[in-house]
C-alpha cells in the first residue's frame, strides 16, 4: 500500500526550477505540503480522522523543520502507527526531503531486519528515478547507499554493534523498532551528532518508528516511557488505518459496513489511501486483539503475554494498609541482579494489596534487612523468599534465610515451581467469580511494567516456561509471595497401624 495517487504524475523540473528549489526551501507547513503534492503527486493527509490521533503530515513537518533547541521541542520522535498505514513510506518520503534540502546532511536507516530498511530505501530509490531528481544524484544509487551532489547521502546499517556504533549521522531512522534486539537500540542511542548543513543547524535525533504489538520489547518500553514522563523527551506521533482511510464516497451506504464501528462515517471526508474494501477484507481475516493492535494502535497484543489477566484499569489502585490488614512481604534474592522487596497486606475481605516495593543491586543482604525493618510499614508477619536461600553461602557459611532470621524476620520458603506460582498468581487477578483479589499501588511502576513485559519466547509457540530477559525478578518476588500465602505447608500426623 504505497500512498500515491494513482490518477496524477509528478511535476517534473527544469535545471532552473531545480536549482530554485534547492535555494528556496518550504519555509511553512503549508509550503511543504504544497511541495510534497507538486513534486511527488503525494497527498499526505493533514488531519487526523480518530480523535487521539495524529496525521501522517504531523510527522513530515516535525522530520523536516529544524526548530532551534531553545525551543525545547524534542528532536526525538516515535512514530506507533498501524500496518500498511504508511510509515515506512512516509519515512522514505521524509528521508527524501532531508537529502534535498539539507546539504551534507548524513542520514541512516536501521531496521529490524536488512530487508525491512531495504523497502525504505527502494521507496526513496523511486522518488529518484525521475529524470529531474536522478541528476541530482552523484553516482547511481546502491542497494545500501544514496549519495547526492550536494553531499547528502544516506546508508543502510545492519542490526550489528560494529554497524551501528561506527556512525555519526545527524538522522538515524528506526523502522520496526518493535523487532529490534534491545542491545543493538541501546547502543544506537549514542551515535548521533548535529551539523551544519548548509544553511541549516541540522539537530541530531533518533526516529523509532513501528507498530507496538509485543509486550516488554523495544516500542513496549518507549511508548510506555513516554505516556509515563511528566516531560516526555521524545514527540509521539500516532496513527491508525481508520486516519489512512482513502475516501469513501457518499454513493456507499454506511449501516452495513464492517468498518462503522471504528470509522463512525468518518471516512466521507477521508483522504488517505487504505482502499474502504481492503480494511474490511483485512478486518474479517484478523482476530478482534489483532485488529485492535495491528490495526487500530489501540494496545499491545498478548499472544505471548504470562499474564493477558493483568488491566492497569483493574488491578492497579491507590489503597493504603488499612489498620486490620495483615502486613506481609516477598523477596528475590539478587546481587548484580536487583534484590526486590514487595511489602504487601492482606485485608479481611483475603485480597493482597501490593503497596511499595524495593529495588537494590550490589548490596549486601544486611543491607536489605534494614531496608525492611526501616520501612515505614510494619514489620511483615512472615516474608516470603526462594527456596534457594537457605543453602549456606560459601563465604560466610550461613544462609540468606538464616541471616534474615537472625535479623527477627520470620522466612517461609515453600518450594513451587513457577508454573505453579503463575497459576496461584491468575487465580488472584482473574477469579473464576468476584472482584480481583490482588491489587497493586501506582508507585510500584516496576512491577506493574513487569507484569505487562513478563512472556514466553517469541516465535515457540509451545513454551510453557517464561523468557528470562529482564522483567522477572519483581514477578519472582510476588510469586513466592502469593504461593506461600495460597499454597501454605500443611502438616499431618499417619499412623502405620
Amino acid at each position: 500500500m504505497i500512498p500515491t495517487p494513482q490518477h496524477r504524475q509528478p511535476i517534473l523540473l527544469s535545471a532552473r526550477e531545480r536549482l530554485l528549489l534547492h535555494r528556496c526551501a518550504p519555509a511553512n507547513p503549508d509550503q511543504l505540503h504544497a511541495l510534497i503534492n507538486t513534486l511527488f503527486a503525494i497527498h499526505v493527509p493533514r488531519k487526523p480522522l480518530l480523535p487521539n490521533s495524529t496525521a501522517p503530515f504531523d510527522y513530515i513537518t516535525h522530520a523536516f523543520f529544524e526548530t532551534p533547541p531553545t525551543h525545547h521541542t524534542p528532536r526525538d520522535c516515535i512514530v506507533w502507527a498501524s500496518r500498511g498505514s504508511g510509515k515506512t513510506f512516509y519515512a522514505a518520503l521524509a528521508t527524501a526531503l532531508d537529502l534535498l534540502f539539507k546539504p551534507s546532511i548524513e542520514i541512516k536507516v536501521l531496521a529490524g531486519s536488512l530487508e525491512q530498511a531495504q523497502r525504505l530505501h527502494a521507496h526513496l530509490r523511486t522518488f529518484f528515478d525521475r529524470p529531474d531528481l536522478a541528476e541530482c544524484l552523484e553516482s547511481p544509487p546502491t542497494q545500501r547507499r544514496t549519495l547526492l551532489k550536494t553531499g547528502s547521502v544516506v546508508e543502510l546499517l545492519t542490526q550489528s554493534q560494529t554497524s551501528v556504533r561506527g556512525s555519526r549521522p545527524q538522522r538515524l531512522r528506526c523502522d520496526e523498532v518493535d523487532l529490534f534486539d534491545p542491545e543493538i537500540w541501546e547502543a544506537a542511542q549514542f551515535v548521533t551528532r548535529s551539523k551544519r548543513c548548509g544553511e541549516i543547524n541540522v539537530r541530531a535525533g533518533i526516529e523509532a518508528i513501528s507498530t507496538w504489538h509485543q509486550p516488554g520489547a523495544v516500542m513496549d518500553k518507549l511508548i510506555r516511557a513516554h505516556k509515563d514522563a511528566p516531560s516526555p523527551p521524545t514527540r509521539l506521533f500516532r496513527w491508525t488505518t481508520i486516519d489512512t482511510l482513502a475516501h469513501c464516497p457518499e454513493s456507499r451506504p454506511c449501516e452495513p459496513c464492517p468498518l462503522l464501528p471504528e470509522c463512525n462515517r468518518r471516512a466521507k471526508r477521508a483522504q488517505g489511501h487504505i482502499e474502504i474494501d481492503d480494511a474490511i477484507a483485512i478486518k474479517s481475516r484478523a482476530s478482534k486483539r489483532a485488529w485492535q493492535s495491528e490495526m487500530l494502535c489501540d494496545e499491545p497484543t498478548l499472544v505471548d503475554a504470562v499474564f493477558p489477566e493483568f488491566s492497569r484499569a483493574r488491578h492497579v489502585v491507590h489503597t493504603d494498609p488499612p489498620k486490620d490488614a495483615t502486613h506481609l512481604a516477598g523477596m528475590d534474592f539478587g546481587f548484580r541482579a536487583p534484590t526486590v522487596v514487595l511489602f504487601a497486606c492482606l485485608t479481611p475481605d483475603d485480597t493482597l494489596h501490593i503497596v511499595d516495593m524495593y529495588s537494590a543491586t550490589e548490596t549486601i543482604l544486611d543491607r536489605h534487612a534494614d531496608a525492611i525493618l526501616d520501612s515505614p510499614y510494619p514489620n511483615p508477619e512472615w516474608i516470603a523468599v526462594d527456596p534457594a536461600g537457605r543453602q549456606r553461602n560459601d563465604q560466610t557459611g550461613i544462609s540468606a534465610v538464616a541471616l534474615l532470621a537472625q535479623r527477627g524476620l520470620t522466612v517461609r520458603s515453600r518450594p513451587s515451581s513457577i508454573n505453579m506460582g503463575i497459576s496461584a498468581l491468575r487465580a488472584r487477578l482473574d477469579p473464576a467469580s468476584g472482584p480481583p483479589r490482588l491489587t497493586i499501588h501506582p508507585r510500584c511502576a516496576d512491577l506493574i511494567a513487569a507484569l505487562e513485559r513478563y512472556h514466553y519466547p517469541r516465535n515457540q509457540p509451545l513454551a510453557t516456561t517464561p523468557a528470562k530477559d529482564g522483567p522477572d525478578h519483581a514477578i519472582d518476588a510476588l510469586r513466592y509471595l502469593v504461593v506461600n500465602l495460597d499454597h501454605p505447608y500443611k502438616a499431618s500426623i499417619t499412623s502405620y497401624l
